[in-house]
């Protein structure tokens, strides 16, 4: 059982973002409308590849996978960060802590994870295109979840357990949900283990996916360059340019956010917070948007839903006006 058998403490406060208590409330309003935005792309887009079998492909089958970490993740930060808001609910159990940390985290990792999976479809689409249904059959696309599944649980599960050792003095985190680091500051014992442990983890999901992602790229550009047709070059680099985006914004912010976290007596507090919030969150907020309009699919099953609804609508009325 992972109790802190040292701190005693038995709640952490979540103090929300610090030196903005007074606005909550309005922090709530974009907040709560992320919130409600997620959900509905999202979900959407994977109500869309769940029922449409022209996207039960890898691809898609892919996508739906980083949806779900998205949402994870999103329903790990936002709806414990609105109750702080809205009724300045701030304590949370040690287990409760515990969870919400594991959960977003893991969901970080696994989301990681699956872009090097994306990146290694799109090499395959381009670099191997009559090959690609033999390579990325469901076999291989099973395979590569479990392995983003098995990275992040492996990962972040240890960080529980190095937080067991530990003694708090302090149980006001100046933060809106469990982040590691932010736990470990409440610290007064050895934290050294766990700030080692934590850049580990970090150096190892973004320096390394980093890495593979540039790698498949590198040689997608490489094919790219060879084809002699200027049309035939603009077609190819289309098919990867959702995913370029999505790398961009999944690991720009969260770059950015380490880089403010190294300049802490530059940035105030609440920048650094509302920053560890949005690089969370930005990504799985334009995932469907970016989506939606880059691929041609996506856009014409939604369009079909569209035209199919406003039929239906017009059909009743008629129906209504005759009677």
């Amino acid at each position: 059982m992972l109790i802190f058998n040292h701190s005693g403490a038995s709640t952490f406060t979540l103090l929300g973002v610090p030196g903005l208590e007074a606005q909550h409330l309005w922090l709530s309003i974009p907040f709560s409308s992320i919130f409600v935005a997620i959900l509905i792309g999202n979900g959407g887009i994977l109500f869309l590849v769940a029922t449409e079998p022209s996207l039960q492909t890898p691809m898609y089958s892919l996508l739906a996978m980083l949806m779900v970490a998205d949402l994870v993740s999103t329903l790990g930060i936002i709806p414990r960060q609105l109750c702080i808001f809205w009724f300045d609910a701030h304590d949370i159990g040690t287990k409760g802590c515990l969870v919400q940390m594991f959960f977003i985290h893991c969901a970080s990792v696994v989301r990681s994870a699956l872009l090097v999976a994306m990146a290694f479809d799109r090499y395959v689409a381009v670099c191997e295109p009559l090959r690609y249904n033999t390579i990325l059959n469901w076999t291989m696309v099973g395979q590569l979840a479990l392995l983003a599944l098995a990275k992040g649980v492996v990962l972040v599960l240890p960080v529980p357990f190095l937080l067991q050792r530990l003694t708090f003095c302090r149980t006001v985190i100046p933060h809106t949900y469990c982040d590691h680091m932010a736990v470990v500051k409440m610290a007064c014992g050895h934290t050294k283990p766990n700030r080692v442990y934590g850049l580990f983890v970090i150096l190892l999901v973004v320096g390394l996916d980093l890495l593979l992602i540039g790698v498949s790229y590198a040689l997608i550009l490489h094919a790219v360059l060879r084809l002699s047709s200027r049309d035939a070059i603009l077609k190819t680099l289309n098919t990867c340019s959702a995913h370029f985006f999505l790398i961009l914004i999944s690991y720009v912010p969260g770059l950015f956010s380490l880089i403010t976290h190294r300049m802490g007596h530059i940035i105030p507090p609440h920048a650094h917070i509302l920053l560890a919030n949005f690089y969370l969150l930005v990504p799985s907020l334009f995932n469907p948007i970016i989506y939606g309009i880059k691929m041609k699919e996506i856009r014409n099953k939604i369009s079909k839903c569209l035209c199919k609804k406003d039929t239906q609508a017009i059909s009743s009325k008629h129906k209504y006006v005759s009677a």
